[in-house]
């Protein structure tokens, strides 16, 4: 883990800018810092370097393009054997967003996507060979 020694406050507030839009270019960020875009890139790359800043992504709107069934799942594996077939299984499936190895109730809890509930439906069978599950339909996002 960095030490607060390696980056500054400049490099806090990069970091703040990114997490507002990551589509910003490193002069439009050297603006409302005061660096040039070259020094904002050499920051940034600093910061990737010290595991600060894992990875850019991207919002988008999946009701956009028919996904719009989004449901939470937590799997209850039916034995301690079945962990590294599991998770072979949903890594072959771009249906599920995100998976959490969790304690507490459940063993992983997964966000899924799916165009239809027909298609949930049929992840969800599938998903018996490795466990029960309760599935939490999302009605609204909020936040």
């Amino acid at each position: 883990m960095p030490s607060a020694h390696e980056f500054d406050e400049v490099d806090l507030r990069i970091l703040q800018h990114l997490l507002e839009d990551a589509s910003l270019s490193h002069k439009a960020i050297g603006q409302r810092v005061h660096l040039t875009g070259q020094a904002v890139g050499a920051r940034v790359r600093k910061l990737q370097d010290l595991g600060v800043i894992e990875g850019f992504t991207l919002r988008w709107n999946p009701d956009k393009i028919g996904l719009t069934v989004h449901a939470f799942v937590t799997v209850f594996l039916a034995l301690h054997t079945a962990h590294s077939p599991f998770l072979s299984f949903i890594q072959s499936h771009d249906m599920v967003a995100e998976t959490h190895r969790v304690s507490g109730e459940g063993c992983y809890w997964l966000r899924v996507r799916a165009g239809s509930p027909k298609e949930l439906n049929d992840f969800l069978e599938e998903l018996l060979k490795y466990g029960n599950y309760k599935v939490s339909l999302s009605i609204d996002q909020v936040k």
